[in-house]
C-alpha cells in the first residue's frame, strides 16, 4: 500500500515541477511577496516631510525645532512665513506634518505658563497620522524633561517610561515577517492542492488513475502528501530568510513550530482538496482557491487585530486555520512561547485538519461515484 502511495506522491511532485504554471506558483510569487512584504510592508516611518511655522525666535523655540529637524524620522521641506501657507503645504501633500510655535512660546516657558505647540497632521491616512503624532509627542516630552532639568524646576510628579517587552526596538518588520510564513505557505499549498485533481482532469489522466489498483482513500493520501512536502519546504525557506536575511529572532522551539506548520498545512490541504474535487478546470481551481484566500487572510489577524472586528465576524475567525497558526508562529518567533500555551492553538488546528480532510474525502468519494 505505502509503496503505491509513494509512487503517487513522486508522480505528483514531478507533475507540479514539470508544469510551468505550477512551477511558477512555487518559485516566483513567494520570493516576490517575501521581498515586498519584508521591505515595503512596514509601520515604521522614515524621511517624513515636515514644515515649520515658527513665530518665536527665542532659543527655546530654536531648540525644539532642532529636535524635530534632527530626528531621523523627519525631513525638513519648508519654513513657512505666513499662516495661510499651512493649508497649501498640507493640501498639496508637500508636508505630512506642520509644527507651529506661537510668538509667545519662549516667554510662556520662562513665566511657567503652558507653552503651546501646535501640530497639524495630514489625516488622510489615519494610521500614519497616529504614528506621526506619537513620534512628535515623544520629541516634545523629551524637550520638556530636559528643559525642566536644566532650569532647576521640579520634575513632573509622574514620568512615563515605556519599554516594549517582546520587541524592544519596536521594529514592525519583526511583527510582519513571521506572519509571512503563514501567509505564503497558505497561498502556495492551497493553490498547488487545488490544482492537483483539476490538472488531472484537464490532461485526461484522472480516469487512468481511477483504473489503477489504488483505492480512493489511497489516492486522497497521495494527493495530500505531495502538497504537504511542498508546503514544509516552502515554510522552511521562508523561516530561514526571516532569520538569516531579515534578522528576526526565533526564540521558541522548532519542534513546536513544525508541529503547528504540519497541522496548519493539513487544514489547508483539506480545503484545497475540497476545491479540487468540485471543479473541472485549473482556471476554476485557481478562482476557488482565491475565493478562500482573501477572507482567510483578512480574518486571520495578519494586518488588523481580530479584537477590532465585529462580534459576528470574530465568530467566523474560529473556523480559520490561519488565525491559530499566526499566533503560533509570531509567539514562537518573538516571545519564545512555551508548549503549554502553544497547545491551546494546536488542538483547534487539529480539529480543523480532521474536519477539512474528512469533508474532502467525502466529496472525493462522491465525485468519483
Amino acid at each position: 500500500m505505502w509503496h503505491q502511495i509513494r509512487a503517487l506522491v513522486v508522480k505528483e511532485l514531478l507533475a507540479v515541477w514539470k508544469d510551468p504554471r505550477s512551477r511558477f506558483v512555487l518559485i516566483g510569487p513567494p520570493i516576490i511577496q517575501l521581498m515586498v512584504f519584508g521591505y515595503a510592508a512596514t509601520y515604521d516611518l522614515r524621511d517624513v516631510p515636515v514644515a515649520f511655522y515658527v513665530e518665536d525666535r527665542g532659543s527655546d523655540a530654536r531648540e525644539l525645532v532642532s529636535r524635530f529637524a534632527g530626528s531621523p524620522v523627519f525631513r525638513t521641506v519648508a519654513w513657512l512665513e505666513r499662516e495661510s501657507d499651512i493649508a497649501r503645504v498640507l493640501d498639496g501633500r508637500d508636508a505630512a506634518l506642520v509644527v507651529h510655535l506661537g510668538q509667545d512660546f519662549s516667554r510662556d516657558l520662562r513665566v511657567a505658563q503652558p507653552a503651546r505647540v501646535q501640530l497639524l497632521i495630514d489625516g488622510r491616512n489615519s494610521n500614519t497620522a497616529l504614528i506621526l503624532a506619537g513620534y512628535a509627542n515623544a520629541i516634545v516630552r523629551d524637550f520638556n524633561l530636559d528643559w525642566l532639568r536644566r532650569h532647576g524646576e521640579r520634575m513632573p510628579p509622574a514620568n512615563l517610561v515605556v519599554r516594549a517587552w517582546f520587541n524592544p526596538n519596536l521594529h514592525s518588520r519583526w511583527f510582519i515577517v513571521p506572519g509571512i510564513v503563514a501567509l505564503l505557505t497558505l497561498v502556495v499549498t492551497l493553490v498547488v492542492t487545488a490544482l492537483s485533481v483539476a490538472r488531472e482532469r484537464e490532461l485526461g489522466t484522472f480516469d487512468q488513475l481511477l483504473v489503477t489498483p489504488l483505492r480512493p482513500v489511497q489516492i486522497l493520501i497521495g494527493k495530500s502528501l505531495g502538497p504537504l512536502l511542498i508546503g514544509l519546504v516552502e515554510g522552511t525557506v521562508i523561516v530561514l530568510v526571516a532569520v538569516l536575511w531579515f534578522g528576526v529572532p526565533l526564540l521558541g522551539s522548532l519542534v513546536l513550530l513544525y508541529l503547528g506548520m504540519v497541522l496548519f498545512l493539513l487544514s489547508v490541504i483539506g480545503v484545497g482538496l475540497m476545491i479540487s474535487s468540485l471543479v473541472r478546470t485549473q482556471q476554476q481551481a485557481i478562482l476557488g482557491a482565491f475565493l478562500f484566500l482573501v477572507p482567510a487572510i483578512i480574518l486571520s489577524g495578519f494586518a488588523t487585530p481580530i479584537a477590532n472586528m465585529s462580534d459576528a465576524v470574530q465568530l467566523l475567525t474560529w473556523l480559520n486555520p490561519m488565525r491559530y497558526f499566526l499566533v503560533i508562529v509570531r509567539g514562537l518567533f518573538l516571545e519564545g512561547l512555551p508548549a503549554a500555551l502553544v497547545v491551546h492553538q494546536l488542538w483547534p488546528l487539529s480539529l480543523i485538519a480532521v474536519a477539512s480532510l474528512s469533508a474532502a474525502g467525502w466529496l472525493f468519494r462522491n465525485r468519483l461515484a
